[in-house]
């Protein structure tokens, strides 16, 4: 349900917790993380901060933030209200875009007013989002590398069959894919940390799913699947 009063309670909270503003060391966020989800409420794509806010000037977008289980819905203007009061509440919980006059709360979840296209179920398979789903860690000896210090190993070598597949493919740190050469695991001893699935949604969402400023998340992810990007 749409609700235009949010900036309201807003408000009202800010007067019961009236006090000094708290020095907070905030980065810029123009590169944080905004869910987009089209006209019928459905998570579509996820895109920088710089890229949200340029949907929300130009009217093609609106904020939706969740209150104690409320969705609430603005614009830009009035988000800019809000988030003068944000500020002083729980400036923690936001990444923050610093203008001219004032500081802006950056939306984690923003509507599009005039797309409603349906999300695409597949997960893209490259070489970024299989990082993502193994954690960067190596499949073989469970150990987490930096992504320059891992490879892309082929459970069945390709000599023997095997496809570039989410099944078939995961992380190995340099040592255990020269270890393992153009064998299975069964063939050269070894044993895989967990069985290669392909992940129900983009793997890069579920990473950040656990911080707790992007929880709001959630209420529009249980159904979704991706296949996008994060650009």
């Amino acid at each position: 349900m749409r609700h235009r009063g949010g900036h309201n309670r807003a408000r009202e909270r800010a007067a019961a917790h009236a006090g000094p503003v708290a020095a907070v060391a905030l980065p810029s966020g123009l590169d944080a993380k905004v869910l987009v989800l089209n006209k019928l409420y459905m998570a579509v794509r996820v895109v920088p901060a710089r890229r949200a806010f340029g949907l929300l000037l130009r009217e093609m977008a609106e904020v939706i933030h969740i209150d104690h289980g409320q969705y609430l819905n603005y614009d830009f203007a009035s988000w800019t209200e809000v988030s003068e009061l944000q500020r002083q509440i729980e400036p923690e919980q936001h990444d923050w875009v610093r203008t001219v006059r004032l500081w802006i709360a950056v939306p984690k979840v923003i509507r599009l007013l005039g797309y409603d296209r349906l999300p695409q179920q597949n997960v893209k398979l490259n070489r970024r989002n299989l990082f993502a789903r193994d954690r960067n860690r190596c499949q073989y000896c469970g150990h987490s590398f930096p992504s320059s210090e891992l490879s892309i190993d082929h459970v069945t070598p390709r000599a023997q069959g095997g496809g570039d597949t989410w099944e078939n493919l995961v992380c190995a740190c340099i040592a255990c894919n020269a270890r393992k050469g153009g064998r299975t695991p069964a063939q050269a001893r070894m044993t895989l940390v967990r069985e290669p699935k392909r992940p129900r949604r983009h793997p890069l969402i579920v990473a950040r799913l656990g911080q707790d400023r992007y929880q709001s998340w959630k209420a529009f992810l249980d159904e979704a699947y991706w296949s996008v990007e994060l650009k």
